[in-house]
């Protein structure tokens, strides 16, 4: 295991900056997830810990040594893809174990590793198969177990469940969890997907544009996001923004005025007479969408959409006009020019 640090980190490439330097430290043991849009920079920065993109300006200290100029084998770390990288004409044991053979330990000791690995991950009954013969979560699992015989540093795993179906994608949610609970190996996880990252991490590293605009654990994030887009990108459904104003404890929502309103979809209820509420929208159903125990229900909102929900089992009809209300303490209020974040009420 190994304490990670990024002190000042770039990369450019030509006049393209994809890396703004950033800085971060990653404690040793730690599960961190960058996750961010497309093109933020958070697969850049991977790459760049592993050793397979060169580092522009900055430095990266693995288990406080800089190797910045390192090869990606003397770093010691393990890295799984989002392909599986795993070989269709070797056995699930030789598979895993394929990263072992140049080593210099001996044949009964990478059997043993093997082993371990494959009764870790379940795959006990499967190593003198084919990955043809194996699921997709199965072929995952075989690659985590290759980086895992390995006894790395730190593992790196870039986006290893966007193959999956979404069954799938929450099975290895929780399997990865448990697995770095057990061997608690230094974890950097990327990810588009936010569900990833609310359920994984210890913290979390939100990115855009090649830089970090904010680290902390899933509830930080969700509880206080520092601006709109941090806001809108940790939870789901996204966060509702409306326009609005504030004069001393009021909240009024209305456009043209000085702040934004954010409220998450779980806090805005269909109307079931609270005269506490902090907020009152009416607007018209344009769709809904039935979970089970609950009805998100979109809206139109004098033109702005706005999402809510219904926790009985009434399922409103499109074209009807609905009320709904947020308690006190849910709303998110943000600078309109800036959009930074101000605080609750």
């Amino acid at each position: 295991m190994a304490k990670i640090e990024l002190e000042k980190l770039v990369k450019r490439y030509g006049k393209v900056e994809a890396v703004k330097g950033i800085d971060l430290s990653i404690a040793d043991g730690e599960f961190v997830v960058f996750v961010g849009p497309s093109g933020c920079g958070k697969s850049t920065t991977l790459r760049m810990i592993a050793g397979l993109e060169e580092i522009s300006a900055g430095t990266l200290k693995i288990g406080n040594e800089v190797v910045n100029e390192r090869e990606p084998k003397q770093r010691n770390i393990a890295m799984v893809f989002q392909n599986y990288a795993i070989y269709p004409h070797l056995s699930v044991r030789k598979n895993i174990g394929f990263g072992l053979y140049t080593s210099k330990m001996s044949k009964a000791e990478k059997d043993a590793r093997i082993e371990e690995a494959g009764r870790i991950l379940g795959l006990e009954a499967f190593l003198d198969r084919r990955p043809a013969a194996l699921s997709g979560g199965q072929r995952q699992r075989v690659a985590i177990g290759r980086a895992m015989v390995r006894d790395p540093s730190a593992f790196l795993f870039d986006e290893p469940l966007s193959n999956l179906d979404a069954q799938l994608r929450a099975q290895m949610r929780i399997e990865i969890k448990r697995l770095h609970q057990r061997l608690k190996t230094t974890t950097v996880y990327v990810t588009h997907d936010q569900i990833e990252a609310m359920t994984m991490a210890d913290r979390i590293v939100v990115m855009k544009d090649g830089r970090i605009l904010q680290v902390g654990t899933p509830s930080e994030l969700y509880e206080k996001p520092v601006d709109v887009f941090t806001a809108k990108f940790i939870g789901s459904p996204s966060m509702n923004l409306i326009g609005g104003r504030r004069s001393g404890d009021t909240i009024e929502a209305g456009s043209g005025g000085d702040i934004l309103i954010g409220i998450r979809p779980h806090d805005l209820t269909a109307d079931q007479g609270n005269p506490g509420a902090r907020i009152s929208l009416s607007g018209t159903v344009t769709a809904v969408e039935p979970l089970g125990p609950e009805t998100l229900v979109h809206l139109d909102v004098a033109e702005t959409p706005v999402i809510a929900t219904v926790r009985d089992k009434r399922i409103p009809e499109v074209g009807t006009l609905l009320t709904c209300t947020a308690p006190p303490g849910s709303l998110y209020l943000f600078d309109a020019r800036t959009e930074t974040f101000l605080g609750r009420s």
